[in-house]
């Protein structure tokens, strides 16, 4: 693998408070590579010390193997796009995405054809003339993306580009920054808080937490393999108990509810008997049923159940002090036919609990 950025023990302090710890992961070249975490994680720092807007407190940052610490942001192959698109007003779509190509001198003939190039890429060749206030939240994206992408740059920063957007616009700019990524081949490194975004788009996530990357993987490996707690509740929807080993037979784990009732596992790490934890189970991965189904279930009571068009959610209560959300999808639950206060079975899909060590 080919590191278009390799961080080691890169820290950032601002006065007392430290955005960043000792952060070290590399990131691919021609790779959609997410940051992905709460406001003040950290994210939006590391993005702008690859940038080259702030320096570091220590560590090393390299691109395509030259440390770049000191290199202001105009001598790095790195452009950024914003959260507010920074387009000039007074300037057309062609002179917006002309512009930094101006600035570097490029010979005319050479810009109009590259202008030409990404008009027809992010697909707006019948607004060349228009002016960002005479074109929607959407187009003004794709011009702040053509104009980033204009000069080439080995990488693009992408910080928070679809946060002002509705949500069908965003959903509509998910496929087509996917599709820009892999047409141009650059890296892009994209800065988000949305979930659904970065598992849609990326080849690898990283999650961050305080200042601390919690995990790195595909978006399959992070939702289904959770490193820790942090990771499993931030990422999707999840039902976490905590949890006390009962048994261990290699990864597997039997686990001890606070109510009593076991379940089967997988640890995320080696676990001994005794240890506490947090089981944690996909409300999808649940299928309640009147009757006992064959094999490991967990009884209870059905609570408040809420329609949400394809599925609906059910919350399902197994004690006085715990209780599950199970999401099924309505076309297999039109059979059910049970009310809030009936006893049902929750039975857990083979594989899907897991258990993470504290």
């Amino acid at each position: 693998m080919t590191a278009a950025i390799s961080l080691r023990d890169v820290r950032k302090t601002f006065g007392d408070f430290t955005a960043l710890k000792a952060v070290s992961f590399d990131i691919a070249d021609n790779e959609f590579f997410t940051l992905l975490g709460p406001s003040g994680c950290g994210k939006t720092t590391l993005l702008r010390l690859i940038a080259g807007f702030e320096g570091t407190t220590g560590g090393t940052i390299h691109l395509y193997g030259q440390e770049i610490e000191g290199l202001p942001p105009d001598r790095r192959p790195v452009n950024t796009v914003f959260q507010n698109y920074a387009l000039f007003p007074h300037m057309t779509v062609q002179e917006n995405i002309a512009f930094g190509l101006q600035m570097l001198k490029w010979p005319r003939a050479d810009i109009a054809a590259r202008v030409a190039e990404m008009v027809a890429m992010v697909r707006l060749g019948d607004f060349v003339h228009r002016k960002p206030a005479q074109m929607s939240g959407g187009q003004q994206q794709r011009v702040a993306l053509a104009r980033a992408m204009a000069p080439r740059p080995k990488v693009l920063l992408l910080d928070e580009p679809l946060s002002a957007l509705d949500l069908k616009l965003r959903q509509e700019m998910r496929s087509e920054l996917k599709r820009l990524q892999r047409e141009t081949g650059i890296t892009f490194i994209f800065v988000t808080h949305d979930q659904e975004e970065a598992l849609s788009m990326s080849d690898r996530i990283a999650v961050m937490s305080a200042g601390e990357v919690q995990q790195i993987g595909r978006p399959s490996e992070i939702y289904e393999h959770p490193a820790n707690r942090f990771v499993a509740d931030f990422i999707g929807e999840t039902n976490l108990i905590d949890a006390t080993v009962e048994a261990v037979e290699g990864q597997i784990v039997t686990c001890r509810l606070p109510d009593g009732e076991t379940v089967h596992a997988l640890a995320n790490r080696a676990a001994s008997k005794g240890q506490s934890g947090t089981l944690s189970i996909r409300p999808e991965r649940l299928t309640i049923t009147r009757d006992p189904p064959p094999g490991e279930s967990l009884k209870g009571v059905l609570g408040a159940s809420t329609y949400l068009g394809t599925d609906t959610h059910y919350e399902v209560r197994l004690g006085p002090n715990l209780s599950l959300t199970a999401r099924m999808q309505n076309a297999e639950d039109a059979a059910l036919r049970l009310d809030e206060g009936d006893p049902v079975h929750v039975s857990i899909v083979a594989g899907a609990a897991r258990f993470l060590v504290t």
